[in-house]
């Protein structure tokens, strides 16, 4: 499968049923373009990793069809799983250490990936001695350190504090700015949408379809005065009432 005219990512009625008969995804479809910044927002279960898990290319479709950039894919998981016996350094680089991903000068890589995130200081620490916060802005430096077109995150803030989730959406804005990678973000958080995204798909209960497209055509860079903003809580309502109509919807 090609995708669509400026798009990086396509799924073309695409649906996942597990060996024990659960189905996750049914007639999924969707394009997300070169440099966007899209959340796939739903509750918990309706499918988001799932398709995320497709589009990477971790899991086949039981049904139609995908298209992603083959090998030029990061992804940033919910818990960090970072290797506790080695530095900030040492997992940032793991994607040359194991033969994933060449580049003639990966120190050089790694730095510039640990700067983006704030972390160059803490190079040679090891996960245990970092806050939450920190282990998740390494994940997020070994997904980019390779530089890829497309970076996949399945919920990376929900496990953290409010203030570090808000300050980790900053920064988070900040590296998309600079890079304009494409990101595709799971989450079932309506405020962490609206204050990251370009454009929302929210996505009905199991089995996960997309229900509605919300755009947030709000200019970046975005800040806290955008998220005490009243037009900011006007698309968070837009988008709440759309995720309950999903809901409510379903059958």
């Amino acid at each position: 499968m090609t995708p669509r005219d400026g798009a990086i990512v396509s799924l073309r009625g695409v649906g996942k049923t597990f060996e024990n008969g659960v189905a996750a995804l049914d007639g999924l479809n969707l394009d997300i373009a070169e440099g966007e910044f899209v959340p796939l927002l739903g509750p918990s279960g309706c499918g988001k990793s799932t398709a995320l898990r497709i589009i990477a290319g971790l899991s086949e479709a039981s049904a139609g069809a995908a298209a992603a950039p083959a090998g030029n894919i990061g992804f940033v998981f919910q818990d960090p799983t970072l290797l506790p016996w080695t530095t900030m350094a040492g997992n940032v680089a793991l994607p040359f250490t194991l033969g994933a991903a060449g580049n003639s000068e990966p120190h050089a890589a790694v730095a510039r990936a640990l700067a983006r995130v704030a972390l160059s200081e803490f190079a040679e620490a090891y996960p245990r001695e970092l806050s939450g916060g920190m282990r998740m802005r390494a994940a997020i430096a070994r997904a980019l350190v390779t530089e890829p077109r497309l970076l996949l995150m399945d919920e990376p803030f929900a496990a953290l504090d409010e203030i570090t989730r808000f300050r980790l959406n900053n920064d988070l804005l900040a590296v998309w700015q600079e890079l304009r990678r494409t990101v595709v973000f799971v989450t079932h958080s309506v405020f962490e949408s609206v204050y990251l995204s370009q454009r929302i798909l929210v996505m009905t209960p199991r089995p996960g379809r997309v229900f509605a497209e919300i755009a947030i055509p709000v200019s970046y860079p975005r800040d806290e005065r955008f998220r005490t903003s009243a037009e900011y809580a006007g698309y968070c309502r837009q988008v709440s009432d759309a995720l309950s109509h999903a809901m409510g919807g379903a059958a």
